[in-house]
């Protein structure tokens, strides 16, 4: 089979288009996509209204009045091919986490699964330190790189109808911070009282790709604790010096 050859634009629509710059999960891959997104907000072409950066691509929104398919599509290519200059290191944070019980359902089944103890899968998960590569599908659920490959597991074969705010789930290699209450193919394997999304806190996001995030174990009464204050508007999600 011949490899495909990137970058490659596609149209959206006739008011966007997306850029892809590869094919895999790769931190590398996608600190070029964050580049290239700096890159367009800081020199792009007019007409741009909005972007989003995934793992490995680029989604751009933009007004067909005032700048056209072509003309958006080859700028990004060329610039795509260039050696960009990286975007600063985001932030790092610790995001507080009860595992298990009535916060974690599929805990255990994490764990036969994996061949390990509760305990290993949770000291494991906590121990990890993640990459946010992408925020999306709902306001503020954190796409998360880096799971230990020991704790892979692929998705459900009957999605839940629903799983509660503040789930941290395993999808396949993929472990994610969800915000709202929402369907899932994800395994629960614990709650965090932190909102990653709030629309009456001052910050309503806090989150970015680039950033990294670690998770510390905590117990249901002090998840409880916290969790009235996260209702109050507080971060909870502490920021550490990376």
């Amino acid at each position: 089979m011949q490899q495909k050859a990137y970058p490659v634009a596609h149209p959206c629509g006739d008011a966007a288009l997306t850029l892809d710059l590869g094919d895999v999960i790769d931190p590398d891959l996608n600190a070029r996509v964050l580049a290239l997104d700096a890159e367009l907000a800081r020199a792009g072409p007019p007409g741009v209204i909005e972007t989003i950066p995934t793992y490995r691509s680029l989604f751009v929104v933009y007004d067909p009045v005032n700048t056209d398919y072509a003309t958006l599509a080859g700028w990004l290519v060329a610039k795509a091919g260039e050696k960009l200059a990286p975007v600063k290191a985001g932030r790092r944070w610790r995001f507080p986490v009860c595992y298990g019980g009535d916060h974690g359902v599929d805990l255990a089944f994490v764990a036969e699964m994996a061949g390990l103890s509760e305990a290993e899968v949770v000291r494991r998960h906590a121990g990890g330190r993640y990459r946010i590569y992408m925020m999306g599908f709902l306001p503020g659920f954190t796409y998360l790189g880096g799971l230990d490959p020991s704790l892979a597991v692929s998705r459900r074969n009957d999605p839940r109808l629903t799983s509660p705010t503040g789930t941290i789930s395993i999808g396949g290699i993929q472990t994610g911070i969800q915000c709202l209450a929402s369907p899932t193919g994800w395994h629960l394997i614990g709650r965090t009282p932190a909102r990653t999304y709030d629309p009456g806190r001052e910050r309503m996001f806090f989150l970015e790709p680039g950033d990294e995030v670690e998770f510390e174990a905590i117990a249901p009464d002090v998840f409880a604790g916290l969790e009235a204050r996260a209702a109050a508007g507080d971060l909870i999600a502490e920021e550490v010096s990376r």
